[in-house]
């Protein structure tokens, strides 16, 4: 019995031992993720001549200042309208991709064709390719239909996302049974009836991974939005971020850079703030399954 309750002691301290070395690890990495941004919101305080005088951990009091004076820069560089430029691709390229990407992943799921193992390799071997490779006749396509300065071109090629389909058909196979959908036929639901009420629910925890990621992604693309978008009225985040970083010398203010920044990255916590408790969600569902 002796041997037996020292066996136990030591395996319940090699678990806590491993427990606490995980936390400890946890901490630490998320302590250096989450340095660059106290450092980023730290700098939006600080002025252009504290900044240059080099690094700081302690904020300084120019914050209201330095949005004041990006908010006076609204005549030559559109920061709020720049910000709804944004807000309205990322969101539509996120909403589009995700549900698109679910119906493609549903679609090689659920149904038994002759193409589908060769639609599902055609995909991923699209996947591999660059965005850079196909840029040149991407704008050649988009002048010849009269789309430049629209936000069509950075919206609708969104629908096909190699990448998200791939992971929503992973997502798919381990959460989806087919009996499920059978049993939705049997019981004489329609096809985008049993889609949209059976399959996008529980669905959501790879749907709320997916658009926070389409939507950051979007959000800080800057390589197609620069090729496509010239009005000053049209222009996205990044490439208003880009235009104040690339100023005179003389007229470059460092602040007003990085209050450009931070104010660029609220959206994104917002969003993944919102999204984040399904990803949680789903996590304490397949737990419970488990």
């Amino acid at each position: 019995m002796k041997e037996v309750s020292s066996n136990g002691t030591k395996k319940g301290m090699n678990i806590h031992a491993r427990r606490g070395l995980a936390y400890i690890v946890l901490v630490v990495i998320t302590i250096l993720c989450l340095f660059w941004f106290l450092l980023l919101f730290i700098n939006t305080t600080r002025s252009h001549s504290e900044l240059n005088q080099g690094f700081s951990i302690i904020p300084s009091k120019y914050l209201f200042s330095n949005i004041q004076k990006l908010v006076k820069m609204g005549e030559r560089l559109p920061i709020l309208r720049g910000l709804l430029n944004s807000l309205i691709v990322a969101g539509l390229s996120a909403v589009l991709s995700t549900y698109f990407s679910v119906m493609t992943a549903y679609a090689i799921h659920a149904y038994d064709f002759k193409l589908k193992k060769f639609m599902f390799t055609f995909i991923l071997m699209i996947m591999m390719i660059p965005t850079q490779v196909t840029a040149l006749g991407f704008l050649q396509l988009v002048s010849n239909m009269k789309l430049e300065d629209s936000f069509i071109p950075l919206i609708v090629p969104t629908i096909a996302a190699p990448v998200t389909f791939f992971y929503m058909k992973q997502y798919m196979e381990s959460s989806l049974p087919l009996s499920l959908i059978e049993a939705a036929r049997i019981d004489g639901s329609g096809e985008f009836r049993t889609f949209n009420s059976i399959v996008m629910p529980l669905m959501k925890p790879a749907i709320a991974v997916q658009a926070i990621f389409t939507f950051v992604s979007s959000w800080n693309n800057y390589f197609t939005p620069a090729l496509i978008l010239h009005e000053p009225k049209m222009r996205t985040v990044p490439i208003l971020i880009a235009q104040l970083r690339s100023m005179d010398w003389s007229n470059l203010d460092t602040g007003v850079v990085y209050a450009m920044i931070g104010l660029s990255i609220f959206p994104v916590i917002i969003v993944y703030l919102f999204l984040s408790k399904h990803i949680v969600q789903g996590v304490a569902m397949g737990s419970v399954k488990g």
